[in-house]
């Protein structure tokens, strides 16, 4: 158990670490006015991508805010809607349910943060309110604070809802 806090201080340090490279190539690239004005065009295409596959999650009767993935899996997924899922905590980090399905994933090793949505062996939604390292499937992240996915989600039997929006 402490191998997997060392690797997970370890990751969210090259983490930091590579943002901060990321900000400094951005600042560097904004002393360019052709580059600035096509920044906001790639930006929209990728967002809008995300908006084609709506869905709306629903965390003990409280629609949460999510910006969805648009991958095989979130396409797979929502062909099953509606979903209720009964959730567990696992780790005192994670909220864990079965969607009673098997669905297309492509696994990687990531380090998730609170907020992040995942898809574990094919058949599990992982919904995160603390951070771990595993293979997983990303699905998408809510917009909400620390605070408010710990207050959500920190405790015993969640129900989630997963409906088209």
């Amino acid at each position: 158990m402490p191998n997997r806090k060392i690797i997970s201080v370890v990751m969210l340090s090259v983490m930091l670490l590579l943002s901060g490279c990321t900000g400094a190539q951005e600042t560097a690239a904004d002393t360019g006015s052709k580059v600035q004005e096509a920044v906001p065009q790639e930006n929209k295409s990728v967002a809008e991508p995300k908006k084609e596959q709506a869905m709306k999650l629903i965390i003990e009767d409280k629609v949460v805010p999510v910006t969805w993935e648009q991958n095989a899996s979130t396409a797979a997924m929502q062909k099953f809607l509606p979903l209720t899922i009964k959730m567990s905590p696992y780790g005192g980090f994670e909220q864990v349910g079965s969607i009673g399905h098997s669905i297309d994933s492509a696994d990687e090793q990531m380090t998730t943060q609170y907020g992040d949505i995942v898809l574990y062996a094919g058949n599990k939604l992982v919904i995160f309110y603390g951070s771990n390292s595993w293979s997983y499937t990303r699905l998408g992240h809510i917009e909400l604070s620390q605070q408010e996915m710990t207050a959500l989600l920190s405790h015993d039997e969640v129900t989630v809802a997963l409906v088209a929006e």
